[in-house]
């Protein structure tokens, strides 16, 4: 049994803190340590962490992140500045680096993010799969990542919501209905 005990501060940089914001998408989490954004996930998304009891709830920590994703959705902000966590392996962190420079409004494909790391193209899924690992959905845009036949394959955030960025930010045509 632990029986170590530690009292949380405004200050301790090592309590995490987290807040909540309405989007087109649903319900955004945003989670962070010491003003620094570690994850942005959706609801039903497959690896979204949940709010732990010893979490705090801080909505001052997110102005920034509130501000920008509102101004995303707004359509006024094309890019993300914000400071977050690297996180994830060596690998998973090239490939968030890649998908970093994947332009507003415009989509690549698994092959070619693959090819442009240098992946052997049998090794493609381990691309796909660094990209499903993504714990910051949105501000790195792993949307922008889709098939070589132009289909919406995989998001943890799921593939309707993946169609609705990629629209959002002018990369597919709206369907009519």
């Amino acid at each position: 049994m632990n029986t170590h005990t530690h009292t949380h501060t405004d200050t301790d940089t090592d309590t995490t803190t987290f807040t909540t914001i309405e989007s087109p998408l649903g319900e955004l989490l945003l989670v962070g340590r010491a003003g620094v954004l570690t994850s942005l996930s959706m609801p039903g998304q497959r690896t979204a962490p949940a709010v732990r009891p010893d979490w705090r709830r801080d909505d001052d920590a997110f102005t920034e992140a509130t501000t920008q994703l509102t101004a995303y959705f707004a359509g006024r902000l094309t890019r993300f500045d914000l400071p977050f966590a690297a996180g994830g392996t060596d690998f998973q962190r090239r490939v968030w680096q890649a998908v970093d420079t994947i332009p507003y409004g415009t989509t690549t494909t698994y092959g070619t993010l693959a090819a442009q790391l240098g992946v052997a193209r049998a090794d493609t899924p381990a691309v796909g799969a660094a990209l499903g690992a993504n714990p910051l959905l949105i501000v790195r845009p792993c949307h922008r990542v889709i098939g070589a036949d132009g289909s919406m394959r995989g998001y943890a955030g799921g593939v309707d919501r993946k169609v609705r960025l990629l629209t959002h930010e002018g990369a597919l045509q709206p369907t009519l209905v």
